[in-house]
């Protein structure tokens, strides 16, 4: 975010995001985004999408992208952003208060549910898989009430695919990693990854050039997870191969093709 820029100036810029013809970064940032979209058959006519948002920048560029998409795709979705707010790390009143702001400008209220990270189920045991599935059973119990078959779109991106594939196969010893499209209790609730075929530094892009009011909490597992240290490999795959990424998230489906006795 620029020093110094008023909270009526970025809502401004926000705005002119969503009704004006974006710029060249914001179209490309579109274009990799729709085609993940469209390739997993992600969202359709009539979708009633619950944004999960972490106040990262990867679920508000998340949130942008898709807003932004709507003027361009011949279908009517709803956005519904949804903020879990940690009781033991909460987010700052003034930092909750930038982020209203922004979902407010882009005509999607933002609703904000406060809970425990470390619910007494966990019996004390606490980690960033634990944390990640608490925070999808709260979302669950929402979009349990909803008719038809609703959306939880998360801000995951490719570099977030790439590293979960390699985690799982030098830590689990399974080929396996986070779907573009996830069912859950007999398909009768989606998780889409709408990011899932854009790169974290095009995300990082957006997130700077939109002013993204960008939130994080004092994580006590933020430089101690497996994933911050899979990262630097990925970088190292890259200087090898500058397609690395994509490949690696292509291996995912044509491995089903290509083996099959």
């Amino acid at each position: 975010m620029i020093p110094g820029r008023s909270s009526r100036t970025r809502s401004a810029v926000w705005n002119s995001l969503v009704d004006r013809q974006p710029p060249p970064l914001f179209m490309r940032f579109l274009k990799r985004m729709g085609s993940g979209i469209n390739s997993h058959g992600m969202i359709a006519d009539g979708d009633r999408v619950l944004v999960s948002v972490s106040g990262g920048k990867d679920s508000l560029a998340l949130a942008l992208g898709l807003r932004m998409r709507q003027r361009f795709v011949p279908i009517d979705y709803e956005l519904v952003p949804v903020l879990i707010n940690w009781r033991e790390h909460p987010h700052q009143p003034d930092a909750l208060e930038g982020l209203r702001a922004f979902f407010d400008a882009l005509g999607t209220p933002l609703t904000v549910i406060d809970a425990d990270m470390k619910p007494e189920s966990f019996g004390g045991r606490f980690d960033c898989y634990r944390c990640g599935r608490n925070r999808r059973r709260i979302l669950f119990d929402i979009v349990r009430e909803w008719p038809g078959r609703p959306l939880i779109a998360t801000g995951h991106h490719l570099d977030d695919v790439v590293q979960t594939t390699l985690m799982n196969m030098t830590m689990r010893g399974s080929f396996s990693t986070m779907k573009p499209v996830q069912e859950f209790f007999g398909d009768t609730v989606r998780v889409i990854r709408p990011l899932c075929e854009v790169r974290e530094q095009m995300v990082l892009d957006v997130a700077r050039a939109a002013e993204l009011p960008v939130s994080n909490i004092d994580c006590p597992f933020r430089q101690k997870n497996i994933r911050s240290r899979i990262g630097p490999v990925v970088e190292r795959l890259a200087a090898i191969n500058p397609g690395a990424r994509e490949n690696i998230y292509r291996s995912l489906t044509n491995i089903e093709h290509e083996y099959l006795p």
